[in-house]
């Protein structure tokens, strides 16, 4: 019997990092489904109920990275979530962690994303 292929939302308004992170997560086995914006991904009637895993950007218009957290965790509380960000703020990371999830600053190591999105996927629980 194959192996389950986990499908990972990759949200981000910045398209050659959406492209960057299809081609990571695609070579190691994942299904991808990108989105340029929270509100593409939450307006995709699919895409919450079929994402194991989500990777956001933080610094986003409309609606930022933390408040798509917010909202997919009210919807689907174990739905793993890895926020990304090219800001430098402390305060950024300090929340991420405070809210269970991995935070990465870019540009970032591919080999450690991959091996938090296996852990996230493994606890089911974002961290």
């Amino acid at each position: 019997m194959p192996l389950r292929t986990f499908s990972i939302a990759a949200v981000d308004d910045d398209h050659r990092l959406l492209e960057s992170l299809r081609d990571l997560l695609e070579s190691a086995g994942y299904s991808v489904r990108s989105f340029k914006s929270a509100m593409s991904f939450l307006e995709d009637d699919t895409a919450l109920s079929e994402s194991d895993c989500i990777i956001t950007d933080i610094g986003m218009p409309a609606i930022d990275g933390f408040e798509l957290n917010e909202l997919v965790k009210e919807a689907r509380p174990e739905l793993p979530v890895i926020f990304i960000t090219a800001r430098h703020e402390i305060a950024d990371q300090q929340r991420a962690v405070a809210q269970g999830s991995h935070f990465f600053r870019k540009p970032f190591d591919g080999q450690a994303l991959l091996a938090a999105i296996g852990q996230a996927l493994q606890s089911g629980d974002g961290g």
